[in-house]
């Protein structure tokens, strides 16, 4: 490589001048070569952050995005415009390494942290000498203005892009204990679905421009969609921080004391903490460690000290096997459910794997809850008044062929159902299939209420016939009661009476 010029990637910081490095700062000011990235207009924010260090006869290379947010005709599509843009950049570059140059590329934050320069070093660092100069990131920055910080001990950091599908959004976000989530602008409302989905959205934050004159910091949850900017992200930070900012405080490794290894499997009913009982909120408080789903994780108040293992919504046996480890090494641990923990959650789920062998000497109690059916009854009157089935429509963990004669058999017997699991993304025939079997036993004027997030912001009660029931209007939170052949709809009141004459 000797005669050739060396290519630097330069990391400015978050956007003050003052926070890039010294190094950073004197590669700017030696450079033959300074070159950075703009969109159509021109105007570059790299180089108005190095401004400052720039000199007189510099060679400035503009390089140009032919497309941004808009549409293109290049036959390749966005990629392929984009691809050859880069090609093209990196041969601009290539001419002045050749001519013996010395190039820096300026890139805000960090050149390896979702920066422009990566594409550069792919293309010319196997042919000239290539060195990166690391940069403060937007989620140091961000962490820093907002005057916490990002973890602490061991918890866990998680850096998301938003232009992930708001279903993965909150996989992720519901797995982790703190997060940073970029590029928002266009994805905001992709990514306020997925923190409400994760049950996070009142704990984070929002930070545009972190470390600028005009930076903003405010709740995520205040944010006006329209206002939101590229240069944005939503940061959730040290959940154990935010639970000492309540004046308790933080117990020590030195100071854990356990109390014998137990799991207690609580039931933290439909929606929020009206409908907790005393006992389940003494288990919570009680508890070192707290297991499920990430959603309901987040419904248990924060506690300094207490660690909380927050998973997706299909893997009860490995939270149950999570539990019983911590417990036989001695912890007090809560599993939480929503509803009942008994009813179609992680009572079952947690007893199998005792079964199997797990958490040896571990003791296991049950607290229970207040249920989705009672819940979605108590909205509309008594429809559970007399015999009731309460059966699950999932045909995840038993065959359909079971559910079908299950439910043609409480058809025959002329019980009120409460059908859980009625719908989700991926089972989307069989209500209609369920509807069908119970028609061959009821009148097609037989009352269905179909409550959806009983308890929560969402609350919807309808109550229609079992004749008019469209499948497409139910999803995967709602809950149905079907009543039986003596089950009475007046003044808006469902009830099934007691005596059966």
């Amino acid at each position: 490589m000797s005669g050739l010029g060396k290519l630097w990637g330069v990391g400015l910081g978050p956007g003050d001048p003052e926070l890039m490095t010294v190094k950073a700062a004197r590669l700017i000011g030696e450079a033959d070569v300074i070159a950075y990235h703009s969109a159509r207009h021109g105007r570059s924010i790299a180089r108005s952050v190095a401004e400052p260090y720039l000199r007189d006869g510099q060679i400035e290379e503009k390089l140009v995005y032919p497309v941004t947010t808009e549409t293109t005709d290049h036959p390749g599509g966005y990629e392929g415009a984009i691809a050859d843009f880069y090609e093209l950049s990196a041969k601009r570059l290539a001419e002045h390494l050749d001519a013996g140059r010395d190039v820096v590329v300026l890139c805000e934050g960090d050149p390896f942290f979702y920066g422009s320069y990566m594409y550069m070093h792919e293309r010319l660092a196997d042919r000239y000498e290539a060195t990166v100069v690391p940069g403060v990131t937007s989620v140091s920055a961000a962490s820093s203005v907002l005057g916490r910080p990002l973890v602490q001990r061991d918890e866990v950091l998680t850096i998301l892009p938003g232009t992930l599908p708001a279903p993965e959004l909150a996989r992720r976000l519901a797995d982790t204990q703190a997060a940073a989530v970029l590029k928002l602008g266009r994805t905001f409302g992709n990514v306020r679905e997925a923190l409400a989905e994760a049950g996070k959205l009142d704990d984070a934050f929002y930070i545009e421009r972190a470390t600028w004159q005009a930076q903003r910091v405010e709740p995520f949850a205040d944010v006006d969609p329209e206002s939101v900017p590229y240069f944005s992200l939503a940061l959730l930070p040290s959940p154990a921080y935010a639970s000492r900012l309540a004046d308790e405080p933080e117990v020590t490794r030195e100071q854990e004391t356990h109390t014998g290894g137990e799991v207690v499997v609580v039931g933290l009913g439909p929606a929020g903490p009206d409908w907790l009982t005393p006992e389940a909120t003494a288990e919570l408080a009680a508890a070192e460690h707290i297991v499920g789903y990430g959603p309901y994780v987040a419904r248990v108040p924060q506690r300094a000290g207490q660690r909380r293992h927050a998973s997706g919504n299909r893997v009860e046996a490995d939270r149950a096997v999570e539990a019983l480890e911590l417990a036989a090494n001695g912890a007090k641990v809560a599993v939480v459910s929503s509803g009942d923990p008994g009813v179609f959650a992680m009572a079952s789920a947690v007893l199998e794997q005792v079964a199997a062998g797990h958490g040896a000497g571990a003791r296991v109690r049950i607290v229970p809850g207040v249920t989705a059916a009672q819940a979605a009854a108590s909205r509309v009157g008594a429809p559970l008044g007399h015999d009731y089935c309460v059966l699950s429509l999932s045909d995840r963990l038993k065959p359909w062929e079971i559910i079908e004669r299950r439910l043609d058999a409480a058809g025959a017997a002329d019980l009120v159902l409460a059908l859980y699991n009625p719908a989700s993304r991926t089972r989307t025939t069989q209500l209609a299939q369920a509807r069908d079997v119970l028609l061959r036993h009821r009148a097609p004027e037989t009352p269905v209420v179909v409550a959806r997030d009983v308890g929560g912001p969402e609350e919807n009660i309808r109550v229609v016939t079992l004749g008019t029931l469209d499948p497409a209007s139910v999803d995967m939170r709602c809950l149905l009661i079907i009543g039986s052949s003596k089950t009475r709809v007046e003044n808006g009141v469902v009830w099934t009476p007691r005596t059966y004459e």
